[in-house]
């Protein structure tokens, strides 16, 4: 290959790569694809939990399948997206870890916003593997009931935050109870545990979500109800 070739070859290949960063290049983009690795979507569905309009959110959809991070599935009239594969969501971990560990913004807005979570305890997927092998663990759950049915960790029950006060009588107090939502950023688990805690339950949070347990080798069902 002479010099000529090879340096085309070079703005090729790195251009097409370039694509994915692109793509990505929006906090939108990024929200809608921490939201799709809980599992499936329609653009309504997306538009409600993002804020936006549907029109700027099947916008932002359209950019990411053209650098084919989702994919779409028909089902009756709506379209549902997903991600590509989970290589889209062993990116979004690294560039989500990669924040915080270069950019003091990310911490300095989680104190900001999220500054009673210094209050709960907080446990890794490692720690929490050990309690479910011990056997006096309930793993709850948090998130949408759709959610959970897309996929949650093995064992977990599924009650989710807002029905969790009138559901209270459902669970043991003699047990530890180890609430978990959608990730780091999701408050679900923050205020499952403060209202437990505060029901004289023992109950801590996974620091991340049903994503990073996945991506951790941790077993994960699908379906179910509870």
């Amino acid at each position: 290959m002479n010099a000529t070739a090879k340096r085309t070859f070079k703005d090729s290949l790195f251009g097409e790569f370039a694509r994915i960063g692109k793509a990505m290049a929006s906090g939108r983009r990024l929200e809608l694809i921490e939201l799709l690795a809980q599992g499936t979507r329609t653009v309504e569905e997306l538009s409600t939990e993002t804020g936006q309009s549907v029109a700027n959110t099947s916008q932002h959809l359209q950019i990411l399948r053209q650098g084919h991070l989702v994919e779409t599935t028909r089902q009756g009239t709506y379209v549902r997206y997903r991600l590509a594969d989970e290589k889209v969501a062993r990116l979004w971990l690294a560039l989500r870890d990669l924040g915080e560990a270069r950019l003091a913004e990310v911490q300095r807005l989680v104190d900001t916003y999220i500054a009673d979570r210094s209050q709960l305890q907080a446990i890794n997927c490692d720690e929490l593997r050990k309690l479910m092998e011990a056997g006096d663990t309930v793993v709850l759950d948090v998130r949408p009931v759709a959610e959970y049915q897309e996929g949650h960790i093995s064992g977990a029950r599924s009650i989710p935050v807002a029905e969790l006060e009138s559901r209270l009588k459902d669970l043991p107090k003699r047990r530890t109870i180890v609430a978990y939502c959608r990730g780091p950023y999701c408050v679900f688990a923050d205020e499952a545990v403060a209202l437990l805690m505060s029901k004289g339950f023992r109950a801590i949070r996974l620091d991340v979500g049903l994503p990073d347990w996945k991506l951790q080798g941790g077993a994960v069902a699908h379906g179910g109800t509870a």
